[in-house]
């Protein structure tokens, strides 16, 4: 269940609202800044190295300022106080923070085949399918895209949730669990999938693809975005431009992020040929397979209610 310490203030029906911009900064923007939450890829880490949203906000009058987060749970929990305004997740965060009624709201979605995460093995495993995962330990960062990963992997193998050991760990903490031989399976997303399937003996047990979609989602604190829509709208505008020359561009794209990161060029262009980057708004589809994650969770009691997710989607209208 839920940990009550991570519970979030409620979110009134009234902030989900939205509307199309301009291109020109309208004398009605309130914000004077805007603050970013980031985690070590996607589009939102190539904008912040390229410069992209400063450029595009200074017409508003808008200072940018950065926030990074090794993971989802965290940065949500910063949007919901009103430490960060903006930010990208998997696909789980947003279930768990919406259960705890964070003020926050999806305006943009990254639609994913779901090879940019797999559970892995270490060297020497004799485990070869998702069935023989039944009594193992099997490490995933808590309420992340790799704990939906887990579930849906464990489902899939004719499994209950109960046939497995979890072992509820951050990437860094599950990393050195993993080398160490602490657990028989590791459920992760890149770029600390690339980098880990580098090492000796490390196996791929299964790829999300085929069992997860794993899209991603942009969000925005509720407030925040109520009272400027028209900043949020031009930061998806340039971040779907971002995401047309990335897939444009992967070779570049892996420079930029192994500047960024300090992971080498290699491990990031295994990442970036496998990633999914282009940026658009929620369509029917993609409410409907977070819905199913929302449903998967509350089934299992790992969240304390069900939600609905179309009550917090932001309506971005994509200027023609």
């Amino acid at each position: 269940m839920i940990n009550r310490r991570h519970l979030l203030a409620a979110v009134p029906a009234s902030l989900v609202a939205g509307s199309a911009l301009g291109q020109e900064a309208p004398k009605s923007a309130k914000a004077k800044e805007l603050r970013f939450g980031y985690q070590r890829s996607g589009t939102l880490l190539i904008a912040k190295q390229q410069g992209i949203l400063e450029k595009r906000l200074k017409p508003f009058g808008v200072e940018v300022k950065w926030v990074e987060f090794s993971f989802g749970p965290p940065l949500l929990v910063a949007m919901n106080v009103g430490s960060i305004d903006y930010g990208t997740v998997g696909d789980t965060p947003p279930i768990f923070a919406q259960a705890a009624k964070a003020k926050l709201v999806y305006v943009a979605a990254v639609e994913a085949a779901g090879s940019g995460a797999a559970i892995l093995v270490p060297p020497g495993s004799t485990l070869q399918t998702l069935a023989d995962l039944k009594g193992k330990r099997m490490g995933f960062a808590r309420a992340s895209s790799a704990h939906n990963l887990t579930i849906a992997a464990v489902e899939k193998a004719g499994l209950s949730w109960s046939d497995i050991t979890p072992v509820q760990l951050p990437p860094a903490d599950a990393r050195t669990a993993f080398d160490s031989g602490a657990l028989d399976a590791w459920t992760i997303w890149d770029p600390y999938f690339a980098v880990a399937e580098k090492r000796a003996g490390v196996r791929i047990l299964a790829t999300a693809r085929g069992i997860a979609k794993q899209n991603a989602y942009f969000l925005g604190n509720a407030d925040y975005t109520k009272n400027n829509p028209e900043v949020i709208a031009a930061v998806n505008e340039e971040l779907a431009k971002v995401a047309l020359w990335a897939e444009a561009n992967r070779p570049a794209v892996a420079k930029v992020l192994a500047a960024a990161t300090g992971i080498d060029v290699a491990s990031w262009l295994r990442a970036v040929d496998r990633t999914d980057y282009r940026v658009a708004p929620l369509n029917e589809d993609v409410i409907e397979e977070q819905q199913r994650v929302a449903d998967r969770f509350h089934r299992l009691g790992l969240i304390p209610n069900k939600v609905a997710v179309r009550d917090i989607v932001w309506k971005w209208e994509v200027r023609t």
